[in-house]
């Protein structure tokens, strides 16, 4: 029979209750005051008499024992109780826009998306104008994106679109319900994670199938599965695919950057909002 971690823990609480009633003493006196003890002395045996001082220490003692006991028992009681197994991320998924299904993982108290966003148009509905010649690409002050090397059959399902910053900061982008993330919740995730010094190993996607060899100690124990997906230039050029991925966060024109050969997490600013790099969203609180 299959038993949850709450009924485990129930069990538990019960288990512990069961030895704790049954290590009390099933004739624990029902003594509170000397003149009582004198009075059931009396009734038990017809002798007035007083406890001898031998007698009143073993009386004591019997107390102090029990309660020691009770203590003990109703502490183990309590970590019983509170002992839970350390969850497994929570995996679920999101559809955009466009109908495209994205799988999403909970880190610490927030949902992400584990997939970068391929949505073509914003979550009303509008198309997000789709730009491969290099000088259309920083024309207009409009969302706009593109696939690496314009080339959407080999990098659209993998690493998704890379989008400017002025889709990035529409407030539309995401699902209904999600955001492109701040500063602030980049770096929340990222300190649970280690801090920037560390995290990238826990956020990059393992192996080389996609990033670059040696991809410095890429484990995804996050379930982040972050992928080398490049960045578009202001001028249009492309670059880096499988040596680095870049996330917009909301602020000053920053991505958050990824590397091939190291653990770290560092920050690229784009000089305008017409650089390209790539979204993940995260679920409003």
């Amino acid at each position: 029979m299959f038993l949850t971690p709450f009924t485990i823990m129930v069990l538990k609480c019960l288990s512990f209750s069961n030895i704790l009633f049954n290590i009390l003493p099933k004739s624990f006196p029902n003594i509170v005051s000397r003149d009582l003890c004198k009075k059931q002395y009396f009734e038990k045996t017809g002798f007035l008499s007083t406890f001898t001082v031998t007698g009143q220490k073993h009386l004591m003692n019997k107390i102090i024992l029990t309660v020691f006991r009770l203590f003990i028992f109703t502490g183990l009681l309590i970590l019983a109780c509170c002992d839970k197994e350390e969850p497994e991320p929570e995996t679920t998924t999101v559809t955009d826009y466009d109908g495209n299904v994205y799988n999403t993982v909970k880190i610490f108290n927030r949902t992400w998306m584990a997939e970068n966003l391929r949505t073509s148009k914003l979550n009303n509905g509008t198309m997000i104008t789709l730009v491969s010649d290099d000088w259309n690409w920083d024309f207009l002050d409009e969302p706009k994106r593109c696939y690496y090397n314009n080339n959407g059959l080999a990098n659209r399902d993998v690493y998704g679109h890379l989008y400017n910053y002025f889709a990035a900061k529409s407030g539309k982008l995401c699902p209904a319900g999600w955001h492109v993330p701040t500063k602030e919740e980049w770096g929340t995730l990222i300190g649970y994670l280690g801090g920037y010094s560390s995290a990238g190993g826990k956020l990059k996607e393992s192996g080389t199938i996609h990033w670059i060899d040696p991809n410095t100690g890429a484990d995804n124990n996050s379930g982040f599965t972050a992928l080398p997906g490049g960045y578009r230039t202001s001028d249009g050029s492309f670059e880096q695919i499988g040596y680095a991925g870049l996330w917009w966060c909301i602020g000053n024109k920053e991505a958050l950057r990824l590397s091939y050969n190291s653990i770290s997490v560092s920050s690229h600013w784009f000089q305008d909002s017409y650089g390209g790099a790539s979204v993940r969203c995260v679920k409003d609180p």
